[in-house]
């Protein structure tokens, strides 16, 4: 099919939508800001539109693949619930097909993450890893044979919602204590004391020597392995392959997580630790993945 084949990750906080070519190159992005769970949903569709807009400019285009943060019925193209977004229950896929005129393929992020990994990155070493992504919130994907895991419903991979603390801090998902309150871009802002825009801006300020972002991306670090210890005591992954824009810390973050993974890993000592590597594609592999979603229809 003629045209070009956009993908556009959805976050937390931002839109980002590129297009990239069948080998995974990047050749342009456009950015915006993504509106609260609370707003109206039609400014999140106003914002996808006009970065799909800037990026094919004159361009035809001939499909799109959205990566979502939230729950994603596969099937109907529905986004079922999103923690961070206003669609809640949403025929997705049908509305922004009908308004581009265009193909719309929809997934989860971090099965979009993963699909960019599988294809371009970590994934042509290692068929067999937890993806584990670390931004607005921390999402997860489970890859068996090179083959993604959904699970009975498709929605497999919610790690950030692992309770960690019984009755802690309240979560956008409406429980208490979920990972991602304590090892994520929303938690290290906090805990930088909300001097900075987003979680890529602290990991910026930490990678520059600024200590209160170094203590951040360190606290964030120690939790994110005690909640890596209990994903390990589930699958036993040889390979954890970290995404997300915190993830651009690197040793800021991981060296911190390896630590606190080997200290609360059930029979540590007597097993072989994973490796936790950093995702080969990035920040953008969500974006990536989903051009890979269009491209394939």
């Amino acid at each position: 099919m003629t045209g070009l084949h956009v993908g556009i990750d959805i976050g937390g906080t931002k839109v980002l939508a590129g297009e990239v070519t069948a080998e995974g190159r990047v050749l342009r992005t456009a950015r915006r800001r993504t509106p609260g769970r609370l707003a109206d949903p039609r400014l999140l569709d106003d914002a996808v539109t006009e970065a799909l807009q800037e990026v094919a400019g004159e361009r035809a285009v001939a499909s799109v693949g959205l990566s979502v943060a939230g729950l994603v019925d596969l099937s109907r193209g529905r986004v079922r619930f999103s923690t961070h977004l206003p669609w809640q229950e949403d025929d997705t896929a049908a509305r922004l097909s009908a308004r581009w005129g265009v193909p719309v393929l929809l997934d989860n992020d971090v099965s979009c993450a993963a699909v960019a990994e599988l294809a371009y990155g970590q994934g042509l070493t290692h068929p067999d890893f937890l993806l584990v992504t670390v931004g607005t919130g921390i999402g997860g994907a489970i890859v068996h044979q090179g083959q993604l895991w959904r699970g009975a419903n498709g929605m497999a991979g919610e790690f950030g919602h692992i309770r960690v603390v019984p009755d802690g801090r309240p979560c956008e998902c409406g429980l208490r204590g979920c990972l991602e309150e304590y090892a994520s871009g929303n938690a290290v802002v906090r805990l930088a004391g909300d001097a900075y825009e987003d979680g890529q801006a602290v990991t910026a300020a930490a990678a520059a020597g600024d200590p209160m972002a170094i203590q951040a991306i360190t606290s964030v670090g120690d939790w994110f392995g005690i909640g890596l210890a209990g994903l390990v005591g589930s699958f036993d992954p040889a390979v954890v392959v970290v995404g997300g824009g915190v993830a651009d810390a690197g040793e800021l973050l991981l060296g911190p997580t390896r630590i606190a993974l080997e200290r609360s890993l059930v029979g540590s000592g007597h097993r072989d630790l994973p490796q936790v590597v950093v995702a080969a594609c990035g920040p953008a592999a969500g974006m990536i993945g989903a051009a890979y979603l269009a491209r394939s229809g």
